[in-house]
């Protein structure tokens, strides 16, 4: 009394129970993304605020640095020298007592001693790139002239001075001499 097309029952409701679930799952599904994009367009509602508030709060103190520009007088900008020092070597610095150093093999000894060699040239060779790259000998230089434009000045006070006393003893010695001359 089956047909071979006739499809078993269990099959039937297996299929039933399996786009129920799916239904199911859809639905929670939908509902979860729903959720999460009302919470991103919330962030992004408040990542909007945030940034105009930003903005105003910006143009606020561009029209403030515009407003002390204009009334303070022009000034020459003033040159930030980083005069921090960089050590690059720990050469003839005592590092704590002698502990007798653990014996390593050849290969390993090599190893551990052209990787220091290297790093220690590559490191010698970036300082001295650095310490003759054309802005630090330029600044070298304008250091030099600003040294010497100085110590002339400071020179030429000091004589002027010291001419200043000289010629004062001078008066005050041939005064006295016209004093006791009289």
């Amino acid at each position: 009394m089956t047909s071979d097309l006739a499809v078993p029952t269990w099959l039937v409701v297996l299929t039933a129970v399996a786009v129920l679930v799916l239904a199911v799952a859809a639905y929670r599904l939908s509902r979860s993304v729903r959720q999460a994009r009302s919470h991103t367009e919330a962030l992004l509602a408040a990542a909007a605020q945030d940034a105009e508030a930003l903005r105003e709060q910006l143009a606020g103190i561009e029209a403030e640095l515009r407003a002390k520009q204009e009334l303070a007088p022009r000034q020459r900008p003033v040159a930030v020298v980083d005069d921090r020092e960089y050590v690059i070597t720990d050469l003839g610095q005592e590092n704590g007592p002698r502990v007798p150093a653990r014996v390593v093999p050849a290969p390993l000894f090599a190893d551990i001693l052209l990787r220091e060699s290297v790093i220690k040239t590559a490191a010698l060779a970036a300082g001295l790139r650095r310490a003759l790259s054309p802005e630090v000998r330029n600044r070298i230089r304008f250091e030099m002239r600003r040294e010497v434009k100085r110590s002339r000045k400071e020179r030429k006070l000091m004589l002027k001075a010291a001419r200043r006393d000289w010629e004062s003893r001078q008066r005050t010695a041939v005064r006295a001499d016209l004093e006791v001359s009289s």
